[in-house]
């Protein structure tokens, strides 16, 4: 998988959502594997600019977190070709552009969706933007502003005419939000607009089976993950096992087993610790504890653990929740520790999998992150 220059080890990506895709959660999914390319959360380039240190931790990273993207909104010109200048001098690896954020605090400003209304002063944005990097330029956008407005393909065409080397695109419009059906054939227009350059699919990718769904159907050249990575970070690295042999013309495996709760508990661990060493203890567990019930998704009965780790605040506290809900959760369980057949978890579904779209069945949740804030 290539963007103009760089190489990625699988078309497989972590899409950015605030508040949650920051360094501990990208070392996270890269340790476990799969992924090849991760994006940090967005970042306000003019916060970017005048040196704001919530921005610089947004791009804070590592050597472990390589290949990185950062993620950039605005709407000012000059602001968004010098904040892709300042993150290439930095390292990153390639610098991706919103256009795809449906809140209105972003959208009101010119960003996010906003910038689908207007082809010829977005095509012109990026363009400085090309022109001032030597790394690729990518753009993340949404299929329009709503059903009457799905401008996805013509965007995708004026972009890839002024130097963008790849687009990613959520199959829902602005005014869906997160919800309702991802519309796959409106992914594979945007996949059919463009001439060279590669469309990367996004929207409900929530297992192996529905990346291998979105590629089917769209003929996109890679798959992006954001919410349905938080509950399982596993993804990446199932997916890939799953669709690798199909990929070298052979007959495919069976689907890869989900991890066990050992395994999850495991990570959920490795990723507590991480936001410790990154943010510091206290911040750290205050930021954990909209963290925490996302991997309790599929841990089966989990109101205990999600009602005592909401009030984490130091490392000794975290592990006396783990070993209470351990014992607690014995009750559901079978003699050889696997949840009895009541209690599991039902398979999550994508929407753009289902006859007939559940809102309930197998859903993932838009969590509550400071975005919504901003």
């Amino acid at each position: 998988m290539r963007f103009g220059p760089l190489t990625l080890s699988s078309n497989l990506f972590l899409s950015p959502l605030a508040g949650y895709t920051n360094l501990p959660f990208r070392l996270v999914v890269r340790e476990i594997g799969g992924v090849g390319l991760c994006t940090t959360d967005l970042v306000n380039a003019r916060s970017l600019l005048e040196k704001r240190p919530k921005a610089f931790k947004l791009i804070e990273s590592s050597p472990a977190d390589q290949p990185l993207a950062v993620q950039l909104f605005g709407s000012v010109p000059e602001e968004m070709r010098e904040a892709a200048q300042f993150v290439a001098a930095r390292g990153a690896a390639s610098v991706d552009i919103n256009m795809g954020c449906p809140v209105k605090k972003v959208c009101q400003v010119g960003g996010g969706s906003a910038m689908m209304t207007s082809l010829e002063k977005t095509a012109a944005l990026v363009k400085g933007m090309v022109d001032a990097v030597k790394i690729p330029v990518t753009a993340k956008m949404r299929l329009g502003w709503d059903d009457e407005n799905i401008t996805a393909p013509d965007l995708a065409r004026a972009l890839e005419d002024v130097g963008v080397a790849g687009i990613f695109v959520h199959g829902r419009t602005r005014q869906q939000g997160f919800g309702g059906r991802v519309n796959l054939a409106g992914i594979r227009a945007v996949v059919q607009a463009v001439k060279n350059i590669p469309v990367i699919g996004n929207g409900d990718v929530t297992t192996p089976e529905a990346a291998r769904h979105m590629f089917a159907e769209t003929g996109c050249a890679g798959v992006s993950v954001g919410r349905g990575a938080f509950y399982d970070p596993w993804i990446f690295k199932r997916t890939l096992e799953y669709l690798r042999p199909a990929a070298n013309g052979r007959a495919g495996t069976p689907l890869p087993a989900e991890p066990s709760f050992t395994e999850r508990v495991r990570v959920l661990s490795r990723h507590f610790d991480l936001m410790i060493e990154v943010f510091g203890e206290e911040l750290g567990c205050r930021m954990f504890r909209k963290v925490a019930p996302q991997y309790a998704r599929r841990f089966g009965p989990a109101s205990e653990f999600n009602k005592r780790v909401v009030h984490v605040s130091n490392r000794a506290q975290f592990q006396e929740v783990l070993a209470n809900y351990r014992r607690w959760r014995a009750q559901f369980e079978e003699a050889d520790g696997e949840l009895k057949p009541r209690f599991r978890p039902p398979p999550m579904v994508a929407s753009f999998m289902q006859a007939e779209p559940d809102e309930a069945a197998g859903r993932v949740s838009v969590p509550k992150g400071p975005v919504e804030v901003w």
